[in-house]
């Protein structure tokens, strides 16, 4: 069946929650997984899809825009393998986002296998290994970082990580595949613009080239919906986050304002909903509950709900 055929030619509304990815979607996949793992670990030709954990995937700074990878492999000797994608634009401060996740994923972990850490015994942690998935050009980025010699230099702190930068990945394995699919995107959203037209070019030019095949193939409506989604989030933030950052400064110096800033919100929450936008992320933009942004929509007349 022929892609323009199975997709609505009016805009995609997507169904999925704000924090799903291609990234996400992907690798929820066992296969996938197990793919992804063999590539970090070529050598290891034992390991297989019952050997590899639960995936856990979060934003730990609630960012919608990152995607965030961790899972266990092993039992005996359990490592944690810890992947965070870096989109286009460069910046060090992934490996503070690298170093928040690493420790709420050993909190998950430590509930999780009820390990003591107030006991006078040593509990057992899975052997971390963390690494950034770096989509844009390399350029002269470096193998590695370190959170010490990056934000703390000159000095010898008790703490550190490192973290292995992954540039393109080798050729033909899911890392490389995963990498020339956002370079595929990112070039039809340069000629088509944030829209349909440009998702539907990435998925067939992939198919073309043998990047990621099988998984479009079969995900071909989600694909859509997800990378629409993305879509909305990047023109909700870039619309409403300026907005609303503009909008608090000039309220904030004004005393006595706090009803007309709520009267604003709901205007701006009304106006998100009329455009499309998932109540979730509403909630996440205006800084509300999702509960509140539901009492706003239903009752537009209030002129003084509260905020969580």
């Amino acid at each position: 069946m022929d892609m323009e055929t199975t997709i609505s030619d009016t805009q995609t509304t997507a169904k999925r929650a704000t924090k799903d990815s291609v990234f996400r979607d992907l690798f929820e996949n066992p296969e996938y997984l197990l793919q992804l793992y063999q590539a970090l670990h070529p050598e290891d030709k034992i390991t297989s899809k019952d050997d590899i954990g639960t995936v856990t995937i979060k934003n730990v700074l609630l960012n919608q825009m990152y995607n965030d990878l961790g899972f266990t492999v092993g039992k005996e000797s359990p490592k944690l393998m810890i992947l965070l994608e870096a989109q286009s634009t460069w910046t060090i401060n992934v490996l503070v986002r690298i170093m928040l996740y690493l420790a709420e994923s050993l909190q998950e972990y430590i509930v999780k296998h009820n390990l003591n850490v107030f006991s006078t015994k040593k509990i057992i942690l899975p052997y971390p290994e963390l690494y950034v998935i770096y989509t844009g050009k390399r350029e002269s980025r470096p193998e590695c970082l370190s959170l010490a010699e990056e934000f703390f230099p000159g000095s010898a702190p008790c703490f550190d990580l490192t973290v292995r930068m992954i540039y393109d990945g080798r050729e033909g394995d899911i890392i490389n595949q995963y990498i020339a699919f956002t370079r595929v995107f990112d070039e039809q959203v340069a000629i088509y613009g944030r829209t349909r037209k440009a998702v539907l070019e990435t998925i067939r030019i992939c198919e073309e080239r043998n990047i990621l095949r099988e998984y479009f193939k079969s995900r071909q409506k989600e694909v859509v919906s997800i990378l629409m989604t993305l879509f909305d989030q990047e023109y909700a933030v870039e619309r409403y986050g300026d907005e609303k950052l503009t909008q608090g400064k000039i309220e904030g110096k004004i005393e006595g304002k706090i009803e007309g800033k709520i009267e604003g919100k709901i205007e701006t929450a009304q106006s998100m909903k009329k455009k499309g936008f998932q109540d979730k992320l509403i909630a996440e933009i205006l800084e509300v509950s999702v509960d509140v942004v539901h009492q706003w929509l239903a009752n537009s007349s209030s002129s003084s709900p509260q905020l969580n």
